[in-house]
């Protein structure tokens, strides 16, 4: 078949999803060059710590909104819908910002961008997840995550070069910036599955093997049913914990004091005025390199070894911007700029991808909408706390501020030490083994047996796989073998609806076989048996 496939497909699609979280990291960076300004403090009456807190928080009051409920969207209208649409949303809410006449009109803007800020960080890594094998999750995982970050290093660039504009657009132009910028369709899968894993080829041998294993699990999801919220903090009460922790721990570690509070930060040292910005800029341009290197080793080194030497990094960086601030000697302005430097470094390359990765990786496609959207929630509320707090704070109890996130930062690596798994290589269909909460619609010893006989060992874990001849007769009923395509031209030949739907890709085609359970419960879909493609009903 023409066009993308193999590793191009999947690096050209982390790309395009990583515009996405640009997005967000942009809103995390442009505020901070901009309320400084003496223009916007002009406009907006001088406002207090306390109102400067509102101002850039309550963006994350939508986030939080829209994260609890963007997971179940994401299944009903497919991932990129919901990527399109949240973007949508995200650039209405810059308009409104770009335009505020006044304080109200302003933290309008902030909940509407907030509302497709949450529906962006949802979904993105959820499909980012789906079309990854194992050996590259963790690196696209962290390529999403740099994209993330270029978002931010941008706004602040343009926040300084906007800062000797000497009129309110100084502060306007950064947020308008922002402103411009019930069927299985098995066909459409195989076709998908073999333009990521066999060069385009559906007759490739792993690539008709990934189908199978990915059509088995799903089925065997489909018979277990859609968890509930109750099932779920019950039986994956250690993967919700995990999912949810390593967000809320990565806002408490204090990246935000620094996102969105930077020249803050800088002023608070000695630094002042442009400069603050700046530095600031300079800081960006280390975040952003400081991203790369996880791409190389988050499947190496794994998840654990990462986020424990990220930790301590952290620690002594934290406590190092307190003591330099608490002396104030000569020299406090350029030590708390190193400093800031190496903490938003050691962030970067752990704190920062990883707990975008841990949860749609460990969660079971039963509740991996839900589970991603308490995750992402607990992100948001979070750091909707830090945003809230971190300017009230900063006058309260001043160098001691960087200690407290300190104090975190060593939770973090006692949490990540005693209850977080390995998970780098482990198949998203393996995680049941390595949790010990195996889905209860387990195969039959003689499927087992077969399954071991036909797949040699791709996972640290061991899981149930299911292919080549024989399947059938191993369950009665079920075919899970790929459907014929046609093709033509070298294009495969879909029907009007699967072409309709065909945008969608592995994650689209996932979210439609799980879907079918819900709408046809009776009958053979909802036993868990699957009908053959083109076979009329009986």
């Amino acid at each position: 078949m023409h066009g993308l496939h193999g590793k191009k497909l999947l690096y050209f699609t982390s790309v395009f999803v990583s515009l996405g979280v640009f997005l967000f990291g942009y809103d995390q960076g442009v505020m901070s060059g901009i309320i400084t300004g003496p223009y916007f403090k002009d406009y907006f009456n001088q406002p207090t710590r306390a109102e400067i807190g509102t101002m850039v928080a309550i963006l994350e009051v939508g986030a939080f909104m829209s994260s609890l409920s963007v997971g179940r969207i994401g299944d009903l209208i497919g991932r990129r819908r919901t990527i399109l649409y949240g973007a949508m949303v995200f650039l209405v809410g810059g308009a409104l910002q770009t335009f505020a006449n006044g304080m109200p009109m302003m933290l309008l803007g902030r909940i509407v961008a907030g509302l497709g800020v949450g529906a962006l960080s949802t979904i993105v890594p959820v499909y980012q997840s789906e079309i990854s094998p194992p050996h590259n999750r963790g690196k696209l995982a962290c390529i999403e995550f740099t994209g993330n970050v270029s978002g931010y290093a941008a706004s602040v660039w343009v926040d300084y070069f906007c800062s000797y504009i000497n009129s309110d657009w100084a502060w306007r132009i950064p947020l308008l910036m922002q402103w411009l910028l019930d069927n299985d369709h098995d066909e459409e899968g195989i076709v998908v599955i073999a333009n990521l894993y066999g060069k385009g080829d559906i007759h490739n041998a792993k690539a008709r093997d990934e189908y199978r294993e990915i059509k088995m699990n799903v089925l065997l999801q489909r018979q277990e049913g859609e968890r509930s919220y109750g099932d779920m903090f019950r039986r994956y009460y250690k993967r919700v914990f995990i999912a949810m922790s390593a967000q809320a721990l990565a806002q408490l570690n204090g990246i935000n004091v620094i996102s969105y509070y930077a020249p803050l930060v800088f002023e608070q040292a000695g630094w002042v005025g442009r400069d603050a910005i700046l530095m600031t800029g300079i800081n960006g341009i280390t975040y952003l390199l400081s991203t790369v290197p996880p791409w190389y080793l988050v499947d190496r080194w794994g998840r654990r070894l990462i986020l424990l030497s990220g930790a301590v990094a952290m620690i002594i960086s934290l406590s190092a911007i307190s003591y330099f601030i608490f002396i104030d000697i000569r020299y406090t302005p350029t030590l708390v700029v190193i400093f800031v430097m190496i903490y938003n470094a050691s962030f970067g390359a752990s704190w920062g991808p990883i707990p975008w990765l841990y949860p749609p990786e460990i969660l079971p496609l039963s509740i991996r909408a839900k589970g991603a959207s308490l995750s992402t929630a607990a992100n948001w509320a979070f750091n909707w706390l830090v945003g809230e707090m971190t300017p009230i704070l900063q006058e309260w109890i001043k160098w001691r501020l960087y200690l407290l996130h300190a104090f975190f930062c060593a939770v973090s690596f006692v949490v990540v030490y005693f209850i977080y798994p390995e998970t780098a290589n482990v198949r998203l269909e393996d995680m049941n083994a390595l949790f010990g909460d195996a889905t209860t619609a387990m195969p039959t010893p003689a499927t087992l047996a077969e399954a071991e006989s036909l797949f040699g060992d791709r996972s640290p874990v061991p899981s149930f796989h299911l292919a080549g001849q024989g399947a059938d007769s191993a369950i009665p009923g079920l075919d899970i073998n790929p459907p014929t395509v046609s093709i033509e031209d070298g294009k495969p030949m879909l029907s009007k609806d699967q072409e309709a739907d065909s945008g969608e890709g592995l994650g689209g085609w996932i979210s439609n076989l799980v879907k079918r359970s819900k709408g046809h419960a009776e009958g053979e879909a909802g036993s868990g048996r699957y009908r053959r493609v083109e076979q009329d009903d009986e």
